[in-house]
């Protein structure tokens, strides 16, 4: 009986160390899946956030304006930009 249950104790640890590290890399795998299925989402969110904006871009001219002044600082002709510079940011 101790000869039964020290082979059964051998076959054991043996199927441990067989398939212990098959299973860590197993559990790894699925988390790097889940990591890059959320990474997707947010791509695919972006994604559709640019589309939407590209459209706007193309059909709203009153959005292109506001875009090429706000973000790019551009002016039409004639105009002038005050740019207004809190006192204790001015250069010395």
């Amino acid at each position: 009986m101790l000869k039964n249950a020290l082979s059964l104790f051998i076959i054991t640890i043996i199927i441990v160390v067989v398939f212990l590290p098959s299973y860590s890399k197993m559990q790894e795998l699925k988390q790097k899946n889940q990591d890059f299925l959320l990474r997707i989402q947010y791509l695919e969110a972006k994604n559709k956030k640019l589309e939407q904006e590209g459209r706007f871009l193309k059909n709203n001219p009153e959005y292109l304006e506001k875009v090429a002044r706000e973000k790019m600082g551009l002016i039409r002709q004639g105009e002038m930009v005050y740019k207004i510079v809190p006192q204790d940011q001015k250069p010395n």
